[in-house]
């Protein structure tokens, strides 16, 4: 389980201190799928950054299976990542040098393991997800579509716990981004965690939690999510 703990961050600017995340307390359950939602500014990059330990927080704890992220090192924090968080982005974010099976291998190359496994184990993924005739391919050769789909083969590349992903959609169109979020979901019923900042609605209504955030704090849910208010 992921939890966070009165988690908070400041930013101190020369114009003074902005509080980007105000204390902030969360169980992230396995086998779910938890939106985060909330209007610009409202702290949704700040606290997935946070949880994923690509930033360290002002103040409070995240926890992973009673390991607390916030007193590792970068180092160590890295190393936790590569093992046990996959990462999906608006921007896709594959090497436009490698091609598909290239870029869903990579992260399984940090870890150490041999060339044919990786390559393997790229090639299993990419069918997965309906791309084994595209393994050749490089990013500027597919469509968005199928540059998402690469990008969660590589997301899972290390069988990780916790999937994060930061508006997986916004680049794709209906059809493709309705292929991408039944995977997340399937990802779910699986048993991975997987958190997901959107602004889009319907994915929110599919949600099995959602997290509102406005001006850096937890709210209530807007009404025709049809989300249970906050206790």
């Amino acid at each position: 389980m992921l939890r966070a703990q009165e988690l908070s961050k400041r930013y101190v600017l020369a114009s003074g201190t902005v509080q980007a995340l105000k204390p902030f307390s969360y169980d992230f359950s396995p086998a779910k799928v938890t939106a985060i939602l909330g209007p610009s500014g409202s702290g949704k990059s700040t606290l997935l950054n946070l949880l994923a330990g690509l930033d360290s927080p002002s103040s409070g704890s995240i926890l992973l299976d009673g390991n607390d992220l916030s007193q590792l090192n970068e180092s160590a924090r890295a190393e936790l990542r590569l093992k046990y968080f996959g990462f999906v982005f608006q921007s896709f974010n594959l090497i436009n040098i490698l091609n598909a099976w290239q870029n869903v291998a990579f992260p399984m190359g940090l870890t150490g393991l041999k060339q044919e496994k990786r390559k393997a184990r790229a090639f299993e993924l990419l069918s997965h997800f309906g791309l084994g005739e595209r393994l050749y391919h490089f990013p500027h050769k597919l469509s968005g579509g199928e540059r998402q789909r690469v990008a969660l083969a590589r997301a899972l590349a290390n069988n990780p716990e916790v999937i994060f992903a930061d508006e997986p959609t916004g680049n794709l169109d209906s059809k493709s981004g309705a292929m991408v979020l039944d995977a997340l979901f399937e990802l779910a019923a699986e048993g991975r965690t997987v958190i997901i900042v959107t602004h889009n609605l319907e994915l929110a209504k599919r949600a099995d939690e959602v997290i509102f955030l406005k001006d850096g704090e937890l709210t209530n849910a807007p009404v025709e999510l049809g989300q249970p208010a906050i206790p």
